[in-house]
């Protein structure tokens, strides 16, 4: 049982797809700590479209029990989508500490699609702070087909690296190295005729 239940990610629930996200300006948020949640609260009142993703967390408490809470997927981050004025709107709130405008709208878009995409699919993501070079993938098959990004291995693992590269961030997921592909090779035969 969640120790607070699930709070809205996004406000309005469509804003990563609508045209709105495409046309308006956007802005990293950066949270005075632990301000997430309450920032997010507050632009929804005030209806300014946001985007903060929250992942599921399970810990043991020392009694034996699981707990479960929602945590931002991003400490300290919230994206914001509008002009000035809603820029100002979340810094008078008290929460924010900095507001960075995006000036690539449209790869933060498809990042941002991604990223809910996978935490909408409910697997545990990992956090990865920092960007590797590594090859950039695209997943075959299974429930993931499709995504693309950059394989990193880590402890004998295969991970596929989600990122969102404003804020050289992103998750990542284990995957088998048998359902990637390089992406721009070409594509494997199916079959011989012979």
């Amino acid at each position: 049982m969640p120790i607070l239940a699930k709070e809205p990610d996004r406000f309005p629930n469509d804003l990563i797809a609508s045209d709105q996200a495409k046309l308006s300006r956007w802005w990293l948020l950066y949270t005075k700590s632990r301000q997430e949640k309450q920032l997010m609260r507050q632009l929804r009142e005030l209806q300014v479209p946001h985007y903060g993703p929250q992942i599921e967390q399970r810990r043991r408490a020392p009694n034996g029990r699981i707990r479960t809470s929602y945590v931002p997927l991003f400490n300290n981050y919230v994206f914001l989508c509008g002009d000035d004025e809603s820029r100002y709107q979340s810094i008078c709130t008290g929460c924010v500490q900095k507001a960075t405008e995006i000036t690539d709208v449209e790869p933060l878009i498809y990042d941002l699609t991604q990223i809910s995409e996978l935490v909408d699919i409910g697997v545990p993501l990992s956090v990865e702070g920092r960007l590797q070079p590594g090859q950039q993938v695209r997943v075959k098959n299974g429930p993931f087909a499709g995504f693309e990004g950059v394989v990193i291995r880590r402890d004998q693992e295969t991970r596929l690296l989600v990122s969102v590269r404003f804020m050289d961030q992103g998750v990542s997921v284990k995957l088998d190295d048998c359902q990637l592909e390089p992406l721009g090779s070409a594509p494997e035969p199916q079959g011989s005729d012979a």
